[in-house]
């Protein structure tokens, strides 16, 4: 409440007071419309089993879905909330998501760990912290599967081959039936290497994922 008082809450999309991401912003935040991909979830023309993103992939998630479009707005909110320390912005992505995404049909939630380096630089963990206010709304467990095996490079500036090597985990239980959650879908490489560790049947949820535009 004092924090509050000192350090009044603005929107991080349009500035106003009161919420740090208020009702109408959270409202306009662009949409993924169907028809999309029934695997990886990507926009599509229309109805499809395997898009073009997809296709001829060893994917070992059985889909992945996201709320939002990973446009610019989306880009500033992830930015404030990963790389600034905004953590009170996890409740907020926790709401878009479970009001876009459906619940998947799972045991457990878990989530994507970050490198431990960049947990101690940021001093919080967002994935986490998204997937635990996720599995609250849902209703469902929530506990850690995975850890990082060994140094990996930043995704950012990647190809998508250099994408698809660099992501290693390994699963403390394996063969579950889970909702795995991490903040944005770029090409899949990190969901996927994560996904084929923990085995079992895996659903992949993400706040936000790119969209490739033919």
């Amino acid at each position: 409440m004092l924090l509050d008082l000192l350090l009044p809450r603005r929107c991080v999309v349009c500035g106003d007071g009161g919420a740090v991401l208020c009702g109408a912003c959270a409202a306009s935040l662009p949409e993924l419309r169907p028809p999309l991909c029934a695997r990886c979830g990507a926009p599509t023309a229309w109805p499809v089993v395997r898009c073009r993103e997809c296709a001829g992939r060893r994917l070992a998630f059985r889909s992945a879905r996201a709320a939002v479009p990973y446009d610019e707005t989306v880009r500033r909110f992830v930015r404030r909330w990963k790389e600034q320390g905004l953590r009170s912005l996890a409740v907020a992505a926790a709401d878009v998501v479970a009001a876009r995404v459906t619940r998947p049909g799972v045991d457990l939630v878990t989530w994507v760990p970050a490198e431990p380096w960049r947990a101690r630089t940021r001093g919080h963990h967002p994935t986490e912290r998204l997937a635990r206010e996720l599995a609250e709304r849902w209703g469902l467990p929530c506990r850690p599967l995975l850890l990082r095996r060994g140094p990996a490079l930043r995704q950012r500036g990647l190809s998508r081959s250099q994408r698809q090597r660099n992501p290693a985990f390994s699963a403390f239980e394996t063969g579950l039936c889970a909702a795995l959650v991490d903040d944005v879908y770029t090409t899949g490489a990190t969901a996927n290497a994560a996904a084929r560790a923990l085995g079992g049947r895996v659903d992949v949820v993400t706040l936000a994922r790119t969209v490739r535009r033919a």
